[in-house]
């Protein structure tokens, strides 16, 4: 009897090693990850529309994949296109939203006078590894928290490109980029473009990672270090103003040529002395009052005025006025 109890014990220890050794969960994607949806969408920062539309729950493989994913055809309700219909979540869609708001769209209005109507995108939700490559960990991407941008579409049709226009556009279109990834920088945690690495010399990459925080806030990874912008705005297609010059006090200006100015008036000690005296009036000619004299030399105040000399009323209009002449 003892010979068939022993057998069965020792067979139902092993099941139960067995069962206890196979006894594991499923890895699972950080809490943070949830939450950050989960109160964007509670916050309302977007609203469904026919260009945000709910989609069902992303669920692996491994720990890829969204709580409440979205399908987004474009952002701005309509305004701003996407290239085709990509899949984000909440957090990305507002802080796309209020990028293109607060950057995007007034850069484009500066240096082209015109609005961004597309975004031409080249990817966002995708389980796969950091750069795709095999092994690395896994990529924001991953969990729809991110999204690459090559290019804009301008409303008159024309496409800045993030791989032709970043070194190799004009000047504004150079400048255009530099100031919508700067601007990135205030919107997203991680900002990645042309000069970072190999990997990134034909787009941004814009994400919401959690880096952790700082006393000012999430800490942000910002690369390259945008640079401080001296390309100065485009001039509008009015000609240049022309030279304005300095006015000229008529008792100091010569006449051309060097001839000395001729007065317009006879008067004591004026410029005009020995030229015919003026005609007398015709009878019942109205009054006129006859030139004042001219000052002759004077000094410049402090206030830059010419203060001529001798007493006011031999050259103040009112004074003269008032004495009859």
């Amino acid at each position: 009897m003892a010979r068939c109890v022993l057998p069965i014990a020792a067979f139902a220890a092993f099941c139960l090693l067995l069962a206890g050794c196979s006894n594991y969960e499923k890895a699972r994607r950080p809490a943070w990850r949830s939450q950050a949806e989960n109160a964007c969408i509670a916050q309302r920062l977007i609203h469904v529309s026919a260009y945000v539309q709910p989609w069902h729950e992303i669920d692996g493989p491994g720990i890829c994949g969204l709580t409440h994913p979205f399908k987004v055809s474009a952002l701005l309700d309509g305004e701003v296109t996407f290239n085709t219909t990509y899949t984000l979540d909440c957090p990305m869609i507002a802080a796309l939203n209020n990028w293109l708001t607060d950057i995007v769209q007034p850069a484009a209005q500066a240096r082209f006078n015109q609005r961004v109507v597309e975004i031409i995108s080249m990817g966002t939700y995708s389980c796969r590894g950091i750069n795709n490559q095999i092994g690395a960990r896994l990529s924001e991407h991953s969990f729809g928290n991110a999204i690459d941008v090559g290019g804009f579409r301008l409303a008159d049709g024309r496409e800045i490109s993030i791989v032709r226009d970043w070194t190799h556009g004009d000047e504004q279109a150079q400048a255009f980029l530099r100031d919508v990834h700067a601007g990135a920088c205030t919107d997203f945690t991680t900002v990645l473009g042309p000069g970072y690495n190999i990997f990134h010399y034909n787009h941004l990459h814009l994400d919401l990672a959690m880096h952790g925080n700082t006393s000012t806030g999430p800490r942000r990874i910002c690369k390259p270090v945008p640079q401080q912008q001296t390309v100065p705005l485009p001039r509008d297609n009015l000609p240049d103003a022309p030279a304005i010059d300095e006015d000229l006090d008529v008792a100091q200006g010569g006449r051309p040529g060097g001839m000395q100015a001729m007065a317009l008036h006879e008067g004591p000690g004026s410029l005009d002395a020995g030229l015919p005296p003026a005609p007398p009036p015709r009878p019942g000619a109205a009054q006129t009052y006859a030139p004042l004299p001219q000052p002759q030399r004077g000094s410049i105040r402090d206030d830059g005025a010419f203060e001529p000399e001798g007493r006011p009323q031999d050259w103040d209009i009112t004074s003269s006025i008032n004495r009859g002449h």
